[in-house]
């Protein structure tokens, strides 16, 4: 049947949808965005961090003193609010920040900056800052860059297990903070408490060994570290750390006894883990002579 024919029989609701059935859907389309989403997150200690921003970019334009003006608020990003989310309490530069999520705001200035950690008000930019609900506010020094940064970045470096350098870098700007958390005061109640139990399997050697890098009981650890290998007593890389502990305690007749009961041990294992601690033993025993 010629189409003019056939068209000409339809109703015009059978029409519609025959011509609908002829014509393709329009595709979907995503551009990409002009300052993309980011969540990074770290842990430092036992704390968990998050950070929900926006990266915008230079693009070829002046960013501090132009695009961002110095010594106005600044929502340090893009789009909504940055958003910072801590498990526990830390202190950034040596300011107190309870657990929680809160908005960050920045006050950029030629020689130093102004760091705003404020409630969590989920909005955008901060066209709803409100000063009252600042939880704390302090002062950063910025730091110049060898080379261009093209697109903000909010990062962590310099991690510890208990504190990291948290910061803001764009252009030739970096703004270091020291980033700390109480992980002892929080960490030790809770060994304990875990020591202190009945049953259980407890966490013998990595008690020891938080205790021996935090300078903290050191008989406490010995003990620990006795426990945790009468559980695994042809463990040498727990003897190693048992001479390093005795090492650390001053008892050096006691420490060279362990790295040679674990450089022996370690010369019957096979591959990369005997090379490994017959090289640390050796060290502990040069160190100790």
């Amino acid at each position: 049947m010629h189409l003019r024919t056939l068209f000409a029989t339809l109703t015009p609701m059978a029409l519609v949808l025959s011509l609908s059935a002829q014509t393709p859907a329009a595709p979907k389309l995503e551009f990409p965005q002009a300052s993309p989403s980011t969540v990074i997150k770290q842990r430092v200690g036992i704390t968990d961090i998050e950070v929900n921003f926006a990266r915008p970019s230079k693009k070829g334009r002046v960013i501090f003193g132009g695009l961002v003006p110095y010594d106005q608020r600044w929502r340090t990003g893009a789009n909504n609010a940055t958003k910072l989310t801590f498990s526990t309490a830390v202190k950034i530069n040596g300011a107190a920040i309870p657990a929680g999520t809160y908005e960050l705001f920045t006050i950029p200035g030629k020689a130093e900056w102004t760091i705003i950690i404020h409630k969590n008000m989920s909005q955008w930019g901060d066209y709803q800052y409100d000063e009252k609900n600042d939880v704390v506010r302090f002062k950063a020094k910025p730091v110049a860059l060898p080379t261009t940064m093209e697109t903000f970045a909010i990062g962590f470096s310099d991690l510890r297990d208990s504190s990291a350098t948290f910061y803001l870098a764009w252009e030739n700007v970096r703004v270091p903070m020291k980033l700390e958390v109480d992980v002892v005061g929080m960490l030790v109640p809770q060994i304990e408490a875990a020591m202190a139990a009945e049953g259980g399997k407890k966490p013998y050697v990595p008690a020891a060994m938080f205790y021996f890098e935090n300078n903290l009981d050191l008989k406490k650890a010995i003990a620990w570290m006795d426990a945790g290998l009468a559980e695994n007593p042809k463990a040498f890389w727990f003897i190693y750390r048992k001479g390093l502990i005795l090492q650390k305690m001053g008892d050096k007749a006691g420490a060279l006894a362990a790295a040679q009961q674990s450089m022996a041990l370690a010369s019957q294992a096979q591959g990369a883990i005997k090379d490994e601690y017959v090289r640390l033993n050796q060290a502990l025993i040069d160190s100790l002579k």
